[in-house]
């Protein structure tokens, strides 16, 4: 299964009054795991980025003055997370800003059955609980000390490690590596004794008087006697 873990910053709250997409970040899991390809970009709004959001995640308008529109990145970013599912924090905030940039430029919006909000997934597993991405990182033990403003890469890197949390991954991979090691040592040890195995038995090293000797023992015990449920001592 292929995922998505995305995260944006923008120049303001509301996509409605005119406010830009200034930056997107994304990593890949399969099968919740990080494969290590990422896709992040910088991105120059041609709107002027509010004091409050430049306080959030510190990209200047001059900053982002060089960087590509987004009508640059969009075939990249849209063949990025084509076939996958969407992990986002607050999704509806990101969704909404990448919908509008989107069918700005004549792509498809997002598709809601495609994204996986992990707000939402918080919510329900810590009711009552504080559910920011630091909350949840302080929750989970997560290091997120690098997190001294947002950006959008390296939270999406951190809400990976989150997304695993929330829906039980570690534990799981770590109940299937057992079984692993498990498995892995049951099949070791049924080949050290294979191994130890001889593949022709070794002479019998009892005389035929000694065989009949014991044969004679056995019936002298009478029909009760124990060794007469397994017969007599064989010739290996």
């Amino acid at each position: 299964m292929r995922e998505i873990v995305l995260d944006t910053e923008t120049t303001g709250l509301d996509h409605l009054t005119g406010d830009r997409i200034v930056e997107i970040g994304a990593v890949e899991l399969i099968n919740h795991l990080p494969t290590g390809r990422t896709f992040h970009k910088y991105i120059n709004p041609q709107y002027p980025v509010a004091p409050a959001a430049f306080d959030v995640h510190g990209l200047s308008n001059e900053f982002l003055s060089d960087k590509p529109l987004f009508q640059d990145v969009a075939a990249e970013f849209v063949a990025f997370i084509a076939d996958a599912h969407l992990v986002i924090h607050n999704a509806s905030f990101d969704v909404g800003f990448l919908d509008s940039e989107l069918t700005r430029l004549g792509f498809p919006r997002i598709e809601a059955a495609n994204v996986i909000d992990t707000l939402m997934l918080a919510r329900r597993k810590h009711p009552g609980g504080q559910n920011s991405l630091d909350a949840l990182c302080s929750r989970y033990g997560i290091d997120n000390s690098r997190r001294t403003k947002h950006g959008a890469l390296l939270d999406s890197e951190i809400l990976a490690d989150v997304y695993l949390e929330l829906i039980g991954g570690r534990q799981t991979d770590l109940g299937l590596a057992v079984a692993g090691a498990a498995r892995a040592a049951v099949t070791i040890a049924e080949g050290a004794l294979r191994a130890m195995q001889r593949p022709e038995p070794l002479p019998s090293r009892l005389s035929d008087a000694e065989r009949e000797a014991h044969r004679n023992f056995v019936t002298d015990l009478g029909e009760a006697a124990i060794w007469t449920r397994y017969g007599v001592i064989s010739d290996a």
